[in-house]
């Protein structure tokens, strides 16, 4: 199975697990060319490094579009359920929000 069809299931499976978060993470910063940190990628156990190393290499060959469509898509729900997750935690954001 290839690397991007490995994210995604992870991504719609486990979209709490600390290295699905990590690979949405890096899947929107290859898209974007951002910044990313790889000091995260080490934090992975060796199989989910290794996915990771891999997601790099098929992201680079920029072959399956489909695929990459997809999951870029679904990294990008997942970055803003996070977010929205943290605007609604946090009582300082919804006292401002409320005001507004």
């Amino acid at each position: 199975m290839q690397a991007l069809k490995k994210a995604r299931k992870l991504i719609e499976n486990k979209p709490k697990k600390a290295a699905t978060q990590v690979f949405s993470k890096l899947i929107l910063a290859l898209e974007s060319e951002s910044m990313f940190n790889l000091a995260e990628l080490y934090q992975l156990d060796y199989d989910d490094f290794s996915l990771a190393m891999d997601i790099m290499k098929d992201w680079r060959l920029d072959r399956y579009y489909t695929t990459k469509a997809v999951l870029l898509d679904l990294s990008m729900q997942l970055e803003q359920n996070a977010k929205d997750a943290a605007v609604n935690a946090d009582p300082v954001v919804k006292k401002s929000a409320k005001a507004a």
